[in-house]
């Protein structure tokens, strides 16, 4: 048996100490270049890549119920890590990089301040290396690969809504099949979170689509005055 995991202990401030320390580190050998930043891009990308799979060890190896929401890799981190590996791998589909970015900062930081876990153990390893290495990519972009969000702002702010609509409609018809939660457009997680003061359900939902358009618009601004890349 585990200990059980609570929100807002002494535990979860140090995992939270321990993790924001560990994405400066990768970001302070992305800024080195040379080597260091090769392995540092590489080593983030694959991290990513390989987040939904080592999930999927972790809960095996806890004995959790291996149900589909377990299995199916559509919650919206799994979805952002894939976008991360891909954005840190190549060029070729910016839209990824722009994904990442917004994703990453507006969405899986409240999934690191209001985890969805219940205990400790593989589970709580898994969740919070997924968590920390989307954030990590997301401020690698700008910080480490001068990436930078198109222009205006309708168009990276618009583009970026447009396709989190997309994926809530997606997870609202793949919940209706499968009775799973992705995106907690069902109900709010068992633990607390931000949803629990956003109305009741469905209307929460409306309320996290207002949240992330303030959230993207937000940090949109600091690029306000820089060109966008290609």
């Amino acid at each position: 048996m585990y200990a059980p995991f609570i929100p807002f202990s002494q535990e979860h401030l140090h995992v939270l100490l321990i993790g924001f320390a560990g994405i400066v580190v990768v970001l302070m050998a992305g800024r080195r270049g040379g080597i260091c930043e090769k392995a540092a891009t590489n080593g983030l990308a694959w991290i990513n890549l390989a987040a939904w799979p080592i999930s999927l060890v972790a809960a095996w190896w806890q004995g959790g119920a291996m149900d589909l929401e377990n299995l199916l890799p559509f919650h919206l981190c799994d979805v952002a890590a894939v976008t991360a590996g891909l954005a840190l791998l190549t060029k070729r589909f910016p839209l990824f990089r722009s994904l990442t970015y917004f994703w990453g900062l507006a969405g899986t930081i409240q999934g690191l301040v209001t985890p969805a876990i219940r205990e400790t153990g593989p589970i709580f390893f898994s969740f919070f290396l997924q968590h920390f290495t989307i954030v990590a990519a997301a401020l690698y972009l700008p910080i480490v690969l001068r990436w930078r969000p198109r222009r205006p702002v309708w168009k990276a702010v618009g583009e970026v809504f447009a396709w989190s609509v997309a994926y809530l409609l997606f997870a609202i018809v793949v919940n209706a099949i499968t009775g799973a939660n992705f995106a907690y457009v069902s109900h709010p997680p068992a633990n607390p979170s931000l949803l629990d003061h956003l109305g009741p359900w469905p209307w929460y939902v409306f309320s996290m689509l207002g949240i992330a358009l303030v959230f993207y618009t937000l940090l949109w601004l600091p690029f306000a005055r820089s060109r966008p890349t290609s």
